[in-house]
This record gives C-alpha cells, sequence and structure tokens, in this order.
C-alpha cells in the first residue's frame, strides 16, 4: 500500500498516520526525518541538504525529491510506504509521478481528511484555555493567528494536490471530524475495498 496524506493542520493526520504505521507495518516517511536521516548517513544528497540546511534555507524540490527517491529504496518501503509532507505543491506532485514511475510502483491512494476549519481553530482555542487553566505553558507557536496562517499555506500551496489527485482518480475523503476511532474504521474500510477492487 502506497498512500499520501492530505488535510489541513490540525486534521489528524499525524495521529492516523501512526495507526496505519502499526497496523499495516510499513513506514511512515516524513520529510523533515528523512532530511535529517540523509543528513546524518553523510549521502550524496545529505551533503547538499546540510549546505542549504547550514545557511538556513528552504532545501529545494530537487533536494527533497533526491531525498525522497533514495529512501523508497530501501528495504522497509517494499511492501509499500505513507508519504508525510511530500509532496506539499503540485511541482512535487509531478516529481513523486516520475519517481515513481522509474521504480515501476504506483500510488494506491491519496486519502483526504475533510474538516471543518472554524471547528479546528474553535478545537485549539479550547486546548490553549485548556493548558492555561491546568497552569501549563502554551507553545509559542499554539495559537490562532500562527495556525491561521498555517491554514492559509495549506490552501494556496498543497489543496491544489486534491483536484490533480482526483483527476487520476486516487483521491478518496475521509471524514476527519469523527472520533478517532471513527475516522480509522473509515480509512480500513477504504483500505478493504481496494484490496477487493
Amino acid at each position: 500500500m502506497i498512500l499520501i496524506f492530505l488535510g489541513p493542520p490540525g486534521a489528524g493526520k499525524g495521529t492516523q498516520a501512526q495507526r496505519i504505521v502499526e497496523k499495516f507495518g510499513i513506514p511512515q516517511l516524513s520529510t523533515g526525518d528523512m532530511l535529517r536521516e540523509a543528513v546524518a548517513a553523510g549521502t550524496e544528497i545529505g551533503k547538499k541538504a546540510k549546505a542549504v540546511m547550514d545557511t538556513g534555507n528552504l532545501v529545494s524540490d530537487e533536494i527533497v525529491a533526491g531525498i525522497v527517491s533514495e529512501r523508497l529504496d530501501q528495504l522497509d518501503c517494499k511492501p509499500g510506504f505513507l508519504l508525510d509532507g511530500f509532496p506539499r505543491t503540485l511541482v512535487q506532485a509531478e516529481m513523486l509521478d516520475s519517481i515513481l514511475a522509474e521504480k515501476k510502483r504506483e500510488l494506491d491512494v491519496v486519502l483526504e481528511l475533510k474538516v471543518d476549519e472554524e471547528a479546528l481553530v474553535f478545537r485549539l482555542n479550547n486546548r490553549i484555555a485548556e493548558t492555561i487553566a491546568a497552569g501549563n505553558e502554551v507553545r509559542a507557536d499554539d495559537n490562532e493567528e500562527t495556525f491561521r496562517h498555517r491554514l492559509s499555506v495549506y490552501h494556496e500551496q498543497t489543496a491544489p494536490l486534491i483536484p490533480f489527485y482526483e483527476k487520476k482518480g486516487l483521491l478518496k475523503e475521509v471524514n476527519g471530524m469523527a472520533s478517532i476511532e471513527d475516522v480509522s474504521d473509515q480509512i480500513h474500510t477504504l483500505f478493504a475495498e481496494l484490496e477487493n477492487a
């Protein structure tokens, strides 16, 4: 099973990704982790990434795609994998198509966690209030302004992937507003349908 998760920040992608990793025994490939691993391993592409990261700049699409490509050759990716944080843009989605075609592999499904964004903002504000009430410190980036900015970046850069994958017939919607258990059940039902298709 090769899949991608789409959905705005706070939609629960991380939680569901963990559950898929545990249930299906496939790795979750996070671009941040892959970058750090490639840098630590000192691979060619890792050295290029390190040079860029050391200057404080964002790593180019080409470097990220190279790191993803390198990672997909590892043994644990044979049965499948879940991509997290890649592709983020249409350019990266096209790069991923090329990488998979070159490796004679293909995407099985793109899961979009559909959520009510105002409800996410409400949840965030509740969480902040509970944290303060409990006498704990609120993370600096845990505020409505930062969250709304992340939402707008998602709409600008990543949301265009939804029609892109819909046209390919790969997009499946999941109600991300349901309970964690219900969302997991929806995903497992979808997987069972794909396997029997």
